[in-house]
């Protein structure tokens, strides 16, 4: 089995020696999304909730190029730089996924690359 990079324009591209998601097999993982609007290469706003949003937008963009949806997440693992923003987060998270929703972890860390307020990443299946 190869692994096949997904690129799209949809999406902000890597910024290192990374792939923005690897399809192996019928699994796709997509890399840490931060909340970069492809169109600008800037934060799509300041609040959580816009960032979240922006992050998920990527996400469900990388994968329509790999031919699958939200609906084929299966596992997702949220990075917040403050676990008090976890409702906010929650809400618009919730915007993007159906039942049955995907596995999921969230954690606070100490801090995210360009002081983003949240990075999230997706394994979803084919």
């Amino acid at each position: 089995m190869s692994n096949k990079a997904i690129v799209t324009e949809k999406a902000p591209a890597a910024v290192g020696p990374y792939s923005a998601a690897i399809q192996a097999g019928n699994c796709i993982h997509v890399s840490g999304q931060l909340p970069i609007d492809p169109s600008t290469g800037a934060f799509a706003g300041e609040d959580i909730a816009s960032q979240t949003r922006q992050s998920l937008t990527n996400i469900k963009n990388i994968l329509e190029a790999a031919g699958a949806s939200m609906a084929n997440v299966a596992e997702v693992t949220v990075l917040l730089d403050d676990i008090n923003d976890f409702g906010a987060m929650n809400e618009v998270y919730g915007e993007f996924f159906s039942e049955p929703y995907p596995s999921r972890a969230a954690f606070e860390v100490a801090a995210l690359p360009k002081a983003a307020k949240v990075e999230i990443k997706a394994v979803a299946y084919l």
